[in-house]
């Protein structure tokens, strides 16, 4: 892709090999993260910061928010925080990849701390409504003017009506987070949030991986252009091309697709797209036009957050050509 991109990503794990989940991450490593990700036209993002204990997570936001304070191109480029978990399913298939010992019921006090280690800075919180005893939580987030949004979950219909009319106005990445065999074939939580499409504004992850092209296709015709919204969902790896890495516990492989794998290629392990190729695959592989794919990237989830956003123009780093992401000079093997 070589048109003019301002994107904006709901949910970004990590990048250009920084993870925003390693508590040694330094200012250096967050400049660098976003240097990447502004060359490959994103200008503006929510740093995300997903299930661990409490404690862990809040050192882990309030590190986020100390770093972006000392860096100019930071301030700017992360213009908030997904907090998603640890308010999730514990079931297998439905936790994805989220540590099972980590994941709670939702609790309005731990959220509280979640938010005061953030420092104002949430945008989003992901969790699961059938977890949330009476609502509580998805209220609170609410009346604080905090999206919350559906993941990790397997609420039924009546449940996710219920947290609509509490304040759940999205869903984190749908067709993820839900087992890949197991499901009903219809009463399941795909069609039931795609039948609550008109009053939620689901996110997708458009690697042709995460979920299938055919299928996104239909994902987005039910939501509608106007609504639905594609993320990255990236993890540290993501813009460094195809290779062999490690984050964390994980052995990770990325291969010509740009798919985060493990080496035996048995499952996902987050997303490796960056977002012009995600644009790119939504025209050739979906049959968007470019004015809906931009729509998707930038205008959805810039009116969603109530932002106007940088003003600056710029065309998609020339690192980025044929579909194929190419490692950034500097980006080392984490």
């Amino acid at each position: 892709m070589t048109s003019v991109a301002r994107f904006f990503d709901l949910q970004v794990n990590g990048y250009a090999g920084v993870d925003f989940q390693d508590d040694s991450i330094e200012v250096e490593d967050l400049h660098r993260a976003c240097a990447v990700m502004r060359g490959h036209g994103v200008v503006a993002f929510l740093a995300t910061v997903i299930t661990q204990d409490i404690d862990v997570m809040s050192r882990r936001l309030r590190r986020i928010v100390e770093l972006r304070q000392r860096d100019e191109l930071a301030r700017e480029m992360i213009v908030g925080i997904h907090i998603e978990g640890p308010f999730i399913s514990p079931l297998d298939g439905y936790r994805g990849a989220h540590l099972k010992r980590c994941v709670r019921p939702a609790d309005v006090g731990a959220m509280a701390q979640l938010l005061d280690a953030a420092d104002g800075l949430t945008r989003i919180v992901t969790l699961a409504p059938e977890h949330d005893a009476n609502l509580a939580t998805t209220k609170y987030l609410a009346d604080h003017g905090i999206r919350v949004s559906a993941g990790h979950t397997d609420a039924s219909l009546d449940e996710l009506s219920a947290a609509i009319d509490a304040g759940l106005s999205l869903f984190t990445h749908l067709g993820n987070g839900c087992p890949m065999h197991g499901m009903h074939r219809h009463d399941n939580i795909i069609e039931r949030a795609l039948s609550l499409s008109d009053k939620l504004h689901p996110m997708f992850i458009a690697d042709g991986a995460h979920v299938a092209y055919p299928a996104l296709r239909n994902y987005i015709r039910a939501a509608g252009v106007d609504r639905a919204i594609v993320v990255t969902d990236a993890v540290a790896p993501a813009g460094m091309g195809r290779g062999h890495f490690t984050m964390g516990n994980w052995e990770i492989t990325i291969g010509d697709d740009l798919v985060a794998r493990a080496p035996d290629g048995s499952h996902l392990i987050g997303s490796a797209i960056p977002m012009p190729i995600a644009v790119q695959r939504l025209i050739e592989n979906v049959g968007l036009t470019l004015d809906e794919a931009l729509r998707l990237t930038v205008e959805n989830p810039r009116k969603l957050l109530g932002l106007s956003g940088p003003t600056i123009s710029m065309h998609i780093d020339t690192t980025l050509v044929g579909g194929t992401a190419r490692p950034p000079a500097k980006a080392g093997a984490m």
